[in-house]
């Protein structure tokens, strides 16, 4: 094993085994000029580098040439080059005096032109970034593609300014770093770069929906259609208009009426709210008649109410349960997330609502604590008839992140997110 940039890597994983080893910068051998056995023997300068995508690491399969002025390019199979130096890659003479003209094949990668300034997602960051380098290591007489540097440094080292380090190289390893469109959907790799399927499930809704505004067409197709719907919905969610109207555009029924399950009736009125008004008549169809009406009512002219905005993914337990036994529920129902904020208890067999417990409280508490002991009673709650003005001023006053939709007779119907309220919902006529 060695270590590269203060990460380690297996060299078992490379074919040959162990044995010596350097690390190149690809923006140092761009332009670099190819020579036949001799310094003075020029054939041209390194346009690109041809790689294999293979598992763990791409392997080199050749040089790329290009000479313009109309002149055929060239391309200097891998095992024709001798030696990489600093001023020069040597390779051997072509027999014909030239090497034949370069045609891609299946499974290649050039890094140049489908790695080099394309976009690219940041594990730690998890923001959008672009592949400023490509660091290889040469060993045992090929190159291996080992990661992609996000730093400023490789757009220095590009321009041929390397003196001036910015900071540290940012590194993504390979393995976390593939074309989307090898991987899943479109045929061609000139396509944005993307982390794997699995990983790209386990990054935020919002950071997803950041960088789908980011790309365009193919692109941005292909990096939707891997997310399963209840993740699409989510992104879908969290996306600008723009995005919204271009995602929506290319859905298939079958794809939207699973994605539009996943949605809250806001979310669903938010989304309808920025699309033409065909497309909303035409995708009101794919909703449950219940579901469309409460659209309605939001994008509508009378104000909306809290029975159209309220969700029922929550929790709650009947008066008298235990801390753990709560606990032990929660983990074995596999909720959302954003659903365990707060549990709600109830009077026994019935729906009245008796008080409210933090999540933050009750994993804090003891297993035997009963909930009638840490929960907060009266609860403040939502009449099923206010207006959003109403729900503004709640969440304002009490800086919940939900509040609890109940009846005249103080019956749970539901709950209001604070951001189906706060960050505003689209009012306006559309059906």
């Amino acid at each position: 094993m060695f270590a590269l940039n203060n990460r380690v890597i297996n060299t078992g994983e490379l074919p040959g085994g162990g044995g010596s080893y350097r690390v190149l910068h690809f923006s140092e051998l761009m332009r670099r000029r190819v020579c036949a056995g001799k310094i003075k023997d020029r054939i041209g300068r390194l346009t690109d580098l041809v790689f294999l995508l293979q598992e763990p690491y791409p392997r080199s399969v050749g040089i790329y040439i290009e000479h313009g002025w109309g002149k055929p390019t060239e391309f200097v199979p891998w095992e024709k080059v001798i030696k990489i130096e600093e001023d020069a890659i040597f390779v051997e003479s072509a027999e014909s005096g030239t090497y034949p003209p370069f045609v891609d094949q299946a499974g290649w990668l050039l890094v140049d032109q489908h790695l080099m300034g394309r976009t690219i997602l940041d594990l730690d960051g998890r923001r959008c970034e672009v592949v400023n380098d490509v660091l290889l290591v040469d060993r045992m007489g090929s190159l291996f593609i080992a990661d992609v540097d996000i730093s400023f440094n490789g757009f220095l080292r590009r321009a041929g300014l390397e003196r001036l380090r910015w900071s540290k190289d940012r590194l993504i390893p390979w393995k976390y770093v593939q074309p989307l469109s090898v991987e899943d959907v479109v045929a061609t790799d000139e396509v944005s770069l993307s982390i794997t399927r699995y990983q790209v499930m386990e990054l935020p809704s919002e950071d997803l929906a950041d960088v789908l505004e980011e790309l365009q067409g193919e692109e941005q197709e292909a990096l939707f259609g891997v997310l399963d719907s209840e993740k699409a919905a989510e992104t879908l969610a969290e996306a600008e208009p723009r995005a919204k109207r271009q995602l929506v555009e290319d859905l298939s029924e079958d794809r939207a009426r699973e994605i539009f399950s996943e949605m809250t009736v806001p979310q669903l009125a938010d989304l309808f709210g920025v699309l033409p008004f065909d497309d909303v008549r035409e995708l009101s169809e794919l909703l449950e008649a219940r579901v469309a009406e409460k659209v309605r009512n939001i994008l509508s002219e009378r104000e909306a109410e809290a029975d159209d905005i309220m969700s029922q993914d929550y929790i709650s337990v009947q008066k008298g349960a235990s801390v753990a036994e709560v606990l032990g529920t929660i983990r074995k129902a596999g909720y959302e997330p954003r659903a365990i904020s707060y549990v709600y208890v109830v009077e026994v067999d019935r729906r009245t609502l008796l008080g409210v417990v933090d999540l933050r409280e009750l994993v804090l508490a003891g297993d035997e604590t009963t909930l009638d002991d840490i929960m907060v009673s009266p609860v403040v709650a939502a009449e099923k008839d206010a207006n959003r003005e109403d729900l503004v001023e709640m969440f304002a006053k009490y800086h919940y992140r939900r509040l609890p939709v109940v009846d005249g007779e103080d019956h749970i119907l539901g709950v209001i997110n604070y951001n189906d309220v706060m960050n505003g919902i689209v009012l306006r006529a559309k059906l």
